[in-house]
């Protein structure tokens, strides 16, 4: 060896023995029979004291050597063969097992097979990981299972029996009977061990089946007999059970299963039958207020399929059916504000309903929706109506009230106002009724008001509410032109009546044109300092009297020197006055003397001679309408216990029909320049457009004021045309074009 480096490393290589040793050739045979031996007494359940007397971990020693040795196949066949032979054994000691004890036996013997198997796939662990898998044979647990499978479950004496027992017991549950369920529940879980297929196709389909049958037999009893209701709690009862029974001793898996098989013969197939069932079905529950009845049917129907539509359906033909009965019933229709309390009773009551029962579905209240607006709509009235409940409670019916109980009456006005496809038509009405409360000082708040109108411009925008804002501007502009005309005219006035003037801007206020009635000179007078001074301050301005709107308060005196204060309409007073100059006067007299209008007049004294309490005059002949040869006197017998007495005049609450006639006129009148308006700005956008296209377009832009009507709009297309702002195609004379 030379040099100085390091020593060279020698490989060691290990080799095979040389020597070849004979094994005895009977080896294999005698480690088996030795195996074998306690294979047999591991399934006798001899687990501590096996015959052989020897250890598990010499028998695993055995078992490994046998694998080694190449005798793998010997020890499986020979383990596969005594396992064979063993479950064959018993089977027959199940089978011998009689009435209740037949379950008992093929559990206990199921436990002791387990245990068996688990300790002989301990020994056998080397084989089951070498000579199993290159051979591709089933691992000694599962083989296990698959002979307890094919030689106990599926035994001809046994296999039947077993399912028998099970749904007999099932069967028996169902009954009122207890049962054992932990037995039961392991003897499925010993199916389900044997592999889901075992469970399903030896119980579980056979169960469903007979399931089905008896829940369609139940389901066509109890249906005979029982209401709606009663047939829907045992239905929901039914179902719980079948869950509990999951849950106690079934598969998970068999859950939804079942409750399938219970939901389609229990619900499904009397689905139609229930919701229709005569004096206990979904009708008879809406009306009743049946919360219980009625989310139990929800919660059970939503689990069907059209369950839930179903009910919807019903429900929605009951709505509408009612609701067209409610708006077209001549009797409500005499008094809109109970009429309009009605919808919104109906509303609460079924907004209530959805609530609680139906768990705010948001399908059924879009329902509730739609139907409302089907029937408020039927009735071309409701605008009105609406209008009028407002009125009644912006008057009176809110005193004592609190601020949150306002908002609470004020939304649900509005849940109904949206509802209307005439919002128009509504905004007219509205007008005219916030401009009579306005004027004679009857609303109950300011704020209530104000709140209206911002709940108004929330719904529909500024435009809508923009002439309502408009009368309280003029309310507040009268108050301070007043304070500053009797600051500055105080000296000229004197003693003489007191003016108290309401300057109205046209255009803002409903006021229609009326001929201005003579006034009493003392008033006269006033009015003529009045105006003035007035066009005295705001130059190029021109004042016209309202006299029709007016109100005044007189004193008057009666027999016995009887003092009181009389509140009264402007019409009324310059009646009254003309009783200073004369005892008695003919109606012709009256209506010469006054120029108020003949319809007005005769309302008016109406109210002064034919209402009991009110009568400050007397007529002749007595009667409760007003003629032409009536001849009216100043009743000095007229007594009140109070000091100011209000005479009202006798109007209708509602329209008369030529009124009604007018103001759909005037309704009509409004909408063509917002239809011709929605026409050019849709024109202008697409140039081209079909005359559908149109409709559908101005439909879609107008339809949240009021709902055009499509030969309205044909007739403002042809004036549209007429004035050059749109052409026809020449070609295609459907088409229209816009011209800039």
């Amino acid at each position: 060896m030379s040099g100085g480096g390091p020593p060279r490393k020698r490989n060691f290589k290990i080799e095979a023995f040389k020597h070849r040793v004979e094994l005895d050739p009977k080896y294999a045979e005698r480690t088996w029979k030795v195996l074998e031996h306690a294979i047999t007494n591991l399934k006798q359940r001899r687990l501590q004291h096996n015959a052989s007397g020897l250890s598990f971990e010499e028998l695993y020693r055995s078992a490994y050597n046998m694998v080694l040795h190449k005798y793998g196949e010997k020890l499986y066949d020979g383990l596969q063969n005594t396992m064979t032979w063993r479950l064959k054994e018993i089977s027959k000691l199940i089978e011998a097992a009689q009435g209740g004890l037949f379950l008992e036996e093929l559990n206990a013997k199921w436990m002791d097979h387990n245990k068996a198997l688990q300790m002989i796939r301990d020994i056998l662990m080397y084989m089951d990981r070498t000579y199993v898998p290159t051979s591709h044979r089933t691992p000694v647990h599962e083989l296990g299972l698959n002979l307890w499978r094919d030689h106990i479950i599926h035994s001809p004496m046994i296999h039947s029996r077993l399912l028998d027992t099970l749904l007999d017991l099932i069967h028996r549950e169902r009954m009122g009977e207890v049962i054992n369920r932990g037995l039961m529940r392991s003897i499925t879980k010993m199916l389900m061990d044997l592999g889901p297929a075992v469970y399903q196709d030896d119980f579980e389909k056979p169960f469903l089946e007979v399931s089905a049958s008896f829940y369609s037999g139940e389901s066509q009893g109890y249906i005979e007999c029982c209401d709606c209701g009663n047939y829907l709690k045992k239905a929901e009862r039914r179902l719980n059970e079948e869950m509990e029974r999951v849950s106690h001793y079934l598969d998970a898996g068999s859950e939804a299963k079942i409750t399938s098989v219970v939901e389609k013969e229990m619900i499904a197939n009397h689905m139609h039958r229930l919701v229709h069932m005569e004096n206990s079905g979904l009708v008879n529950m809406l009306i009743d207020d049946k919360y219980e009845d009625l989310g139990r049917m929800y919660a059970l129907f939503r689990r069907v399929p059209d369950g839930l539509s179903t009910l919807r359906d019903v429900m929605t033909s009951y709505l509408r059916e009612t609701g067209k009965q409610l708006v077209t019933d001549p009797e409500r229709l005499k008094d809109p504000v109970e009429f309009v309390q009605c919808l919104l009773n109906e509303k609460d009551k079924h907004d209530k309903i959805i609530n609680v029962a139906f768990g705010n579905d948001k399908t059924f209240q879009n329902a509730l929706n739609s139907s409302f607006e089907y029937f408020i709509n039927l009735n071309n009235r409701s605008p009105e109506f609406i209008s009028l409940y407002v009125d009644d409670k912006l008057r009176k019916g809110l005193k004592g009230a609190t601020e949150e109980d306002v908002e609470v009456i004020l939304d649900k006005v509005m849940m109904l106002f949206r509802y209307l496809q005439e919002k128009d038509v509504f905004e007219k009405y509205y007008k005219q009724h916030l401009a009579k409360r306005l004027l004679s000082g009857k609303t109950v708040s300011d704020d209530t008001e104000r709140s209206m109108i911002v709940k108004l411009k929330t719904e529909c925008g500024y435009q809508f509410t923009s002439k309502l804002e408009g009368m309280f501007t003029d309310m507040k502009t009268s108050q301070d032109t007043m304070q500053d005309f009797y600051a500055k005219k105080a000296d000229e006035l004197g003693d003489g009546p007191t003016l108290d003037v309401h300057i109205l801007t046209t255009g803002s206020w409903p006021t229609q044109p009326s001929p201005p009635c003579n006034l009493p000179p003392e008033i006269l007078t006033v009015c003529e300092k009045f105006r003035a001074y007035y066009l005295g301050t705001h130059s190029g301005r021109r004042l016209t009297w309202q006299t029709n709107m007016g109100t005044a308060d007189i004193k008057a005196t009666f027999g016995k020197g009887q003092k009181h204060e009389l509140n009264v309409s402007t019409y009324q007073m310059c009646v009254l006055m003309l009783f200073n100059s004369a005892d008695g006067l003919t109606y012709k007299e009256i209506e010469q003397a006054t120029e108020i209008p003949a319809s007005d007049l005769k309302r008016c004294l109406q109210s002064l001679a034919c209402v009991k309490g009110k009568n400050v005059l007397r007529k002749e002949p007595m009667s409760k309408d007003i003629s032409e040869d009536d001849t009216f006197y100043f009743n000095d017998k007229f007594t009140s216990k109070l000091v100011k007495v209000k005479i009202g005049t006798v109007v209708a609450q509602k329209e008369s029909e030529p009124e009604k006639q007018e103001t759909r006129q005037r309704v009509e009148e409004d909408r063509k320049p917002q239809i011709e308006a929605a026409i050019v700005r849709i024109m202008k956008s697409r140039r081209v457009l079909d005359h559908n296209s149109i409709v559908s377009e101005v439909t879609k832009q107008l339809q949240a004021r009021f709902l055009p009507n499509p030969v309205v709009i044909k007739k403002r297309i042809e004036s549209l045309i007429e004035r050059e702002f749109l052409e026809r195609d020449k070609v295609d004379r459907k088409l229209y074009r816009y011209l800039a």
